[in-house]
């Protein structure tokens, strides 16, 4: 099966041949044969019926500095010139990014769009965990600085971040004396109307973040992220160091325990976070880990994935 793929992500020029996800599942695909385009959410249009993207065929090769051969420019028609959109791009989750889902719901019952859109945008990172409470941290969600200080009062310790953040950006330890709250409250409500996120601190954290891998409901592997000495944050954007693990009895459960929500949503590529036995973020924009992943274990998601993707386009 030879399929045409269209990929909606951020500049292939400026991406990392070693660690980028999006970059590994275009070269599983080219390396199938499929015929490969990017384009970025900018170039998307909606023009009375129809979705367009101006996009640029591409090839990619592991070279640093030229990772993408890119062709002409050419009009795709969504619905009708590809077989898959895959929706790569990285947060900020704001409007922009919730207006590219509105558009690629579109292409519903048309063209495959992984993951889902109407889910991703309704389904964010850090409030799809609440549906299971009884595997998240205790979690407070609200601009209201009262809230917040009860929270803090109750857990005495606390991580605080912007519900629609990403890559360890605006993350925040806060003991219950930390002289800082009452500025860094300031500084988060002057800069957006969006609630904040709060969880108990987990001190776990300080082995590492798992990220897990799930694909179509079943998890594939793990890496862990540890956090580098003096930081909170595991994220490698902010210097954690990714290591191999092995997925424990508990991160199999929380994995049975929400697999088949996100297989009903459409979720079909996902990285999930876990601190000890808590389950923290649900990343469905734009996961990462795969490279790492095959580093440390052999394991080839990026195949995994391609044989689901696919095997959806053939069944439609």
């Amino acid at each position: 099966m030879s399929l045409r793929i269209a990929i909606q992500m951020d500049p292939l020029e400026d991406v990392d041949i070693n660690g980028d996800t999006t970059f590994a599942l275009a070269e599983a695909a080219q390396e199938r044969g499929h015929e490969l385009f990017v384009y970025q959410p900018k170039h998307l249009t909606f023009d009375t019926d129809r979705l367009l993207a101006r996009a640029r065929p591409a090839r990619v090769q592991r070279v640093s500095e030229t990772p993408g051969i890119l062709g002409s420019e050419t009009l795709l028609d969504l619905a009708e010139d590809v077989d898959v959109v895959l929706m790569r791009q990285d947060p900020p989750f704001d409007m922009a990014y919730i207006t590219a889902c509105h558009l690629l719901e579109q292409l519903k019952g048309r063209t495959l769009v992984l993951n889902d859109p109407e889910f991703v945008r309704s389904g964010p990172e850090k409030i799809f965990p609440l549906l299971f409470p009884e595997i998240v941290p205790d979690t407070l969600i609200s601009r209201d600085l009262g809230a917040i200080l009860d929270f803090r009062a109750r857990h005495k310790d606390i991580i605080i971040k912007p519900l629609y953040g990403n890559g360890g950006a605006g993350v925040f330890r806060m003991k219950e004396d930390d002289s800082n709250f009452s500025s860094l409250m300031e500084m988060f409500l002057e800069r957006t109307r969006e609630p904040l996120i709060a969880q108990a601190f987990l001190p776990a954290v300080s082995n590492g973040d798992k990220r897990v891998i799930i694909i179509n409901g079943e998890p594939v592997g793990a890496i862990n992220r540890r956090p580098k000495k003096g930081e909170t944050r595991s994220n490698m954007h902010v210097g954690g160091t990714a290591e191999p693990v092995e997925l424990s009895d508990t991160d199999l459960e929380i994995c049975r325990a929400i697999g088949p929500e996100l297989k009903r949503r459409g979720q079909i590529f996902v990285g999930i976070d876990i601190i000890g036995d808590r389950l923290t973020e649900v990343n469905v924009t734009s996961p990462t880990g795969i490279q790492e992943l095959k580093r440390f274990t052999g394991i080839d998601a990026a195949a995994i994935f391609l044989d689901v993707v696919q095997d959806m386009v053939a069944k439609s």
